[in-house]
């Protein structure tokens, strides 16, 4: 059950206790769930610093603890957790004074729009740091293992700056009859090479600086005792302790050279048109994106798909189909010139690597190509074929991390034109779809009208004995393409449009109609049923509710009906009239996410709770003593209440033990089984 949105670990420095629930629920109005501790003291704060926190907004000042001081805790003991300073009124001396201080931001206590888009953006660039951290762990590492390949490839391999040598392998030294690398080490790499053929070596180097690829070179070497052998030299840009860099590979000429570099040769190309494969293009795009990354050198792509391929091939035939792909290809190169890169992609489709030109750049050129196409009469054993292309276009640029990305972006452009046309892939639409929620929104309506969403069961397991089954039921939705819709999305979207109580409704009278099918077989069967805010504040849902149990002849308490610590706490009148209205039903209620708010078991104190579910971010920390002791701390209390606890997210069987010390009732996560479509985990698997 992976977590679909980040739990947000929060610190807040205010000494009002309403001032910082506030706080708190502008953040989850805004659809962030939070995890809230409220700085009381700088020995508080101190404690605090022993865990992992996103963020720490703190008031224009407190009594407790200056909130100069505790940027300074932050700092003296290195951690990064960005800090957002609220000042009074709107004096630019105190904003500059904060940023002075360490702050990432400061802005005027109640701007509480702009504090969640400045929060928004600490957080995201957070987690760009995080992110950055974890990929120069594994750069480090990936680097070791290159270090050891290159210690005992079979090839001879050195890396050469500005001339001279600055790593050189065991085989290279072996080639080159040297006991040690630092025999090499700052030597000039001409020194190598037979003086007949210095002069074409140091031109060589000269002109390969200027280029940006792979390039090869056949020349004498020489060993100390003057002794030559003939060596063919494989260029490659490269970095060696972060320095750019040339790699050398050497192999000694033999009598095959000629037949490997045909063979290499034809391993690229494709063997009906001549040009690029598919497998060498894509090693052509890396290389792309990588120079667009690291020097900022624009490119852009050209999907070029045949029109009406297979009425083409039902027409002349396959032999014939060959005919026309290389006459296309001619067409290509001479059109394009050598300054492009093409490949025939797959059966019907070209594509052009085009450098130095950024899409738009690329549209005259392409729309000549359509109109050439266009006009042109291919000769196919006699017969007269005419075609057309269409053409997506998409732009690798300093963005660009992912080269199948762009293909992908240039694939959907090609396929969303009619034929003899050209589309150019904009970032703008893409952002403007995933801004937009009417997709989600019929898509939403669809599936409430179709009965087309899909209800999935995982099971929630008692660490105590308890033969009953339990399963929560959670809400899936497909897009038309079959793909998965993450839930966060669709049901912020639904609830926008005012469907979020019709969605509950829809998964209360399926789940109702499948655990009735379900027990009617002899199970035991206990339903957790998420409910929205929506249907928290809907007075109609306990006697529809009423209605539904009779008919479906459940006993009331087959059905938990579960909501939201967030949920709760912003609607807790509402909240309190439900869960007693659910208990005179006699069904179970269930409160989720627990433990974030400031004041959690305040929140307890009006409802009619059963069970209890603590939050996610609870059992992802289970690493440190101090976590640890935080559950078992929440846990206890709850217990103390005769509450049921559940844990969620167990993913691994090292935290069973810390759960089953801790007293926990129930416990779900992958670990135990993953949400699947059917009832069906053997609850007896456990028992003695």
């Amino acid at each position: 059950m992976a977590i679909e949105k980040k739990t947000i670990r929060l610190l807040i420095l205010e000494d009002s206790q309403n001032e910082a629930e506030r706080l708190v629920s502008l953040f989850r109005n805004a659809g962030r769930a939070t995890r809230v501790h409220r700085i009381t003291s700088s020995d508080n704060l101190a404690d605090a610093l022993q865990q992992s926190w996103d963020l720490l907004i703190s008031a224009p000042s407190s009594e407790h603890l200056e909130p100069s001081e505790a940027i300074s805790a932050i700092r003296r003991q290195a951690k990064d957790i960005p800090v957002i300073q609220l000042v009074d009124g709107n004096d630019s001396d105190f904003i500059t004074e904060a940023l002075m201080l360490g702050a990432q931001d400061a802005l005027p206590q109640g701007e509480d729009e702009r504090l969640i888009l400045v929060a928004n953006r600490e957080l995201a660039n957070l987690e760009q740091r995080r992110a950055r951290r974890a990929a120069e762990v594994a750069l480090r590492e990936a680097e070791k293992r290159c270090q050891l390949l290159l210690d005992s490839s079979v090839d001879a391999i050195t890396y050469v700056h500005d001339g001279m040598h600055i790593y050189a392998n065991r085989a290279y030294l072996k080639l080159f009859d040297y006991e040690d690398a630092e025999e090499l080490e700052g030597m000039p790499m001409i020194d190598l090479i037979a003086s007949a053929d210095q002069g074409r070596f140091k031109d060589f180097l000269k002109n390969y600086a200027s280029e940006d690829g792979n390039a090869e070179l056949s020349c004498g070497g020489v060993k100390p005792n003057g002794q030559q052998f003939q060596a063919r030299m494989g260029f490659s840009p490269a970095t060696y302790d972060g320095e750019p860099c040339i790699q050398v590979v050497i192999r000694a000429e033999n009598d095959n050279a000629e037949l490997e570099e045909k063979l290499r040769e034809i391993s690229s190309q494709d063997l009906v048109t001549g040009l690029f494969n598919r497998s060498h293009f894509l090693e052509l795009m890396d290389g792309a994106a990588q120079r667009a990354v690291s020097d900022g050198q624009v490119a852009s792509l050209a999907y070029i798909r045949i029109d009406r391929f297979s009425d083409a091939v039902g027409e002349v035939g396959v032999a014939g189909i060959d005919i026309l792909l290389t006459d296309l290809a001619n067409i290509l190169r001479s059109h394009f010139g050598s300054g492009v890169q093409l490949a025939r992609f797959s059966d019907d489709v070209f594509t052009a690597l085009i450098s130095g030109s950024a899409p738009q750049q690329c549209q005259e050129q392409l729309a000549s190509l359509l109109k050439k196409i266009e006009g042109h009469l291919f000769d196919v054993s006699g017969r007269t074929v005419q075609t057309t292309l269409s053409i997506g276009v998409a732009g690798l640029s300093e963005q660009t991390s992912k080269p199948q990305e762009v293909i992908e972006r240039a694939h959907r452009c090609a396929d969303e034109i009619d034929s003899n046309a050209i589309k150019i892939y904009n970032p703008a639409d893409e952002l403007a779809a995933a801004a937009s929620r009417g997709s989600l929104v019929a898509m939403v309506q669809q599936a409430l009208e179709n009965n087309s969403f899909r209800l999935l069961f995982q099971p929630i397991i008692s660490l105590r004995g308890d033969s009953d089954e339990h399963y929560e039921v959670l809400l899936r939705l497909l897009s038309p393409q079959g793909d998965e819709v993450p839930p966060t999305d669709f049901l912020a979207a639904a609830r926008d449009a005012g469907l979020a109580e019709k969605i509950d409704r829809w998964v209360i009278l399926n789940s109702i109609k499948l655990l009735a099918e379900h027990r009617s077989k002899g199970h035991s069967t206990r339903l957790f049923v998420h409910l929205s805010s929506s249907s928290v504040q809907d007075q109609t849902l306990l006697p529809w509710l009423s209605v539904a149990l009779k008919a479906a002849r459940l006993p009331s308490d087959a059905l938990v009906f579960q909501l939201s610590e967030q949920d709760a706490v912003a609607y807790l009148k509402q909240a309190k009239a439900l869960t007693q209205g659910l208990a005179e039903l006699h069904c179970k209620v269930g409160l989720g996410q627990f433990g974030c708010a400031l004041n959690p078991f305040n929140t307890l104190k009006h409802l009619n709770i059963d069970f209890v579910k603590v939050d996610g971010s609870f059992s992802q920390d289970l690493s440190s003593a101090e976590n640890q002791e935080a559950l078992k701390t929440l846990l206890a209390s709850l217990h103390a209440q005769a509450k049921l606890t559940i844990v969620p997210y167990v993913e691994s069987a090292s935290v069973l033990a810390t759960l089953w010390q801790a007293g926990v009732n129930y416990i779900q996560g992958h670990y135990l089984q993953g949400p699947s479509q059917s009832m069906d985990y053997d609850f007896s698997a456990g028992d003695e």
